[in-house]
């Protein structure tokens, strides 16, 4: 870059004279600059020489957590200024502007690291946020994000066209048709951060993948495109310790042209609760209680069918608890301690769902045995990939966690359930996978030369009481009724508490 010229030579007068400007950080277009705020030493951002071909410029801040202040003027004001971790504001220039300045102030009383960056576009590309009728700022270009244990719901202000310096903007709801900012479209994103990494240098090193559109449409997951008719909020399923970026491309189909909002960024938790913060996800009850099921399905999914009672009693614990978690969930106050859109259909989705839980049961009915293993193999074995996850985050978990959470959120069936399948994933699917295998063959083994199934308790009672009526030397046959076993028990009971009485004379015979 040049010399800073006869502005930037003023604001340095100014910065060492002392006239309020705490501290001065020239950026470049398009870079990603690495800032250290301060609660008492405001920073100016200062862009210089800005080409003309430059219509508007967006420039936005981001933290992993702390706030920070972004204004336009040294006193932030309501339709100027936007405080969050992620945080934006879209300079419209003037016919002959060449700078623009911003002002970042931390929320914080501790230094914050953070990383800014300024992205410049031409009167052909749409301005997001432009046509912003909900928010407070007149051009709001961010996305706004909200979450809670089911769902993380992102909402955005309506783009307009873009336009020439010293033009004046195309208006926002006057026409419908192909030549208004009706035509635009909205392009929603979805990008994973590294599983199980927390750092603030990993976001923010993955942050410029989602800041520009190239990069945005390169590296991110598109989940939805919206008209301008839509209603503009998109749900997805939140992943509570999983760090996601979503950002929103606005393209304009008849001039090919587009451009990106803020991206904003998310780990569905709170660094600094002192109880369930994002480095202690998972009550220690869920932890205990998972681990115990996992006991229980690696027995089950080696002996299951050895013993098919105990099966029995696991697999009815695990539907009956599915059950009353999800009855007690919607009907009463008590705390905790895919992508189509015609699966958003509550009926469609249950029946297309008890549908494929049926597909294999159906197609195994003749080959009982078998069926009855494999459930107990892939059952059993899963228990342990819920078990890790109480320690190690993984997606596996979520096979069964978003269908429970369809179950007891009645809004979570218009969000999107896209999880991040990385190297921890890998491992531990190889993992299900081989004990899964490993269950199911030595069972398949153990079972090989005896009965399909045991006999039901009943046929074990008619077979106990033939045997007793025909075969007198079967020490059975000699045991009472039942009716004169209990009529013993309650006779030997009433003797327990009967006071001893005595026995012969107290004197002695008389000679």
């Amino acid at each position: 870059m040049g010399p800073p010229g006869a502005l930037g030579c003023l604001y340095l007068v100014l910065w060492v004279g002392g006239w309020g400007v705490t501290g001065l950080q020239e950026v470049s277009i398009g870079k990603f600059t690495e800032l250290r705020l301060n609660h008492s030493t405001p920073t100016e951002i200062l862009l210089q020489n800005i080409p003309a071909n430059v219509s508007y410029v967006l420039f936005h801040v981001h933290t992993r957590y702390q706030n920070v202040t972004v204004s336009l003027s040294k006193i932030p004001f309501a339709n100027d200024s936007l405080t969050g971790n992620d945080a934006g504001l879209l300079n419209v220039l003037r016919a002959e502007q060449t700078v623009c300045t911003w002002y970042l102030e931390s929320v914080d009383l501790n230094q914050v690291l953070a990383i800014a960056v300024t992205v410049p576009y031409g009167d052909r590309d749409p301005i997001p946020g432009a046509c912003n009728l909900e928010f407070t700022l007149d051009i709001d270009p961010n996305v706004y994000l909200q979450y809670n244990l089911y769902e993380t719901v992102i909402t955005f202000a309506p783009a307009n066209l873009g336009y020439a310096r010293g033009s004046l903007a195309p208006p926002c709801d006057v026409m419908m048709d192909e030549q208004s900012r009706w035509r635009l479209q909205y392009d929603v994103y979805q990008y994973f951060l590294p599983e199980n990494n927390l750092n603030d240098t990993i976001l923010l090193a993955h942050l410029d993948r989602m800041s520009m559109v190239q990069q945005i449409i390169s590296n991110g997951i598109k989940t939805v495109t919206l008209t301008s008719s839509d209603l503009t909020k998109v749900s997805f399923s939140s992943m509570p310790g999983q760090g996601v970026i979503y950002n929103v491309v606005v393209r304009d189909p008849l001039l090919n042209t587009s451009a990106a909002y803020v991206p904003a960024h998310t780990y569905a938790c709170n660094f600094t609760d002192t109880m369930d913060n994002c480095y202690t996800l998972g009550k220690a009850s869920t932890k205990v209680f998972f681990l115990f099921c996992s006991f229980f399905g690696l027995f089950i999914c080696f002996f299951g069918h050895r013993f098919l009672k105990t099966e029995f009693f696991f697999m009815g614990f695990i539907i009956v608890g599915f059950l009353v978690f999800v009855f007690l969930t919607r009907v009463t106050a008590l705390g905790y301690d895919g992508g189509y859109a015609t699966f958003r259909s509550d009926t469609i989705f249950w029946l297309t769902f008890a549908c494929i839980s049926l597909v294999v049961p159906v197609s195994l009915v003749a080959c009982a045995r078998i069926l009855n293993i494999l459930t107990c193999g892939i059952v059993g074995s899963y228990t342990m990939v819920l078990a890790v996850d109480g320690f190690v985050f993984t997606s596996l978990a979520y096979i069964t966690l978003n269908i429970l959470k369809r179950a007891v959120n009645q809004a979570f069936s218009n969000a999107f359930t896209n999880v991040p399948f990385q190297t921890n994933d890998f491992i531990i699917i190889a993992f299900w996978i081989l004990l899964a295998i490993g269950g199911i063959s030595t069972q398949l083994y153990r079972e090989r030369d005896k009965a399909p199934f045991p006999p039901t308790p009943y046929l074990l009672w008619t077979r106990d009481r033939e045997r007793r009526k025909t075969n007198v030397l079967d020490p059975s046959y000699h045991i009472p009724p039942i009716k004169d076993r209990m009529m013993i028990r309650l006779a030997q009971l009433r003797d327990f508490f009967r006071t001893e009485q005595p026995t012969g004379e107290r004197t002695p015979l008389l000679l």
